[in-house]
């Protein structure tokens, strides 16, 4: 729509007078998601920030603070560890999430603390070793 409202033409008559035109070329025809249903809003209360969370959930991206996500990244980590097929591949798994552990541990970033500690490589490699013998 390059054309400009005339001067004197009410403007919600002139947006009208361009929709129906549109409909009338059928540039409404095909469009994705016709005849669909609306999707329903899972929130009762409006947030202004709807549509970022939809495309950040249609994504699979979220936005944690720091801690959160090395709190995670960390529990990632040792459920990884515990099913790794090989000593060693349990010790670099521990030692690289240890790293980014003790880093935050020394320059802690805004939000919530982390709450975790670095680990006992030796422990989960014990309890590695346990799992398996299981099996």
């Amino acid at each position: 729509m390059t054309e400009r409202k005339p001067p004197g033409v009410d403007f919600e008559s002139w947006v009208d007078k361009q929709i129906r035109d549109a409909e009338t070329r059928g540039e409404f025809d095909r469009l994705p998601g016709a005849g669909e249903p609306l999707p329903r809003e899972i929130e009762s209360t409006y947030d202004e920030l709807w549509w970022v969370k939809r495309k950040m959930a249609r994504e699979g991206f979220s936005v944690l603070p720091p801690a959160l996500a090395l709190r995670k990244e960390a529990e990632d980590a040792l459920e990884a560890a515990l099913a790794a097929p090989s000593e060693r591949i349990v010790r670099k798994i521990i030692d690289e999430v240890n790293v980014k552990i003790r880093e935050m541990m020394f320059k802690p970033p805004p939000g919530p603390p982390l709450g975790k500690k670095p680990y006992d490589v030796e422990d989960v490699v014990r309890q590695w070793r346990e799992r398996r013998a299981d099996r």
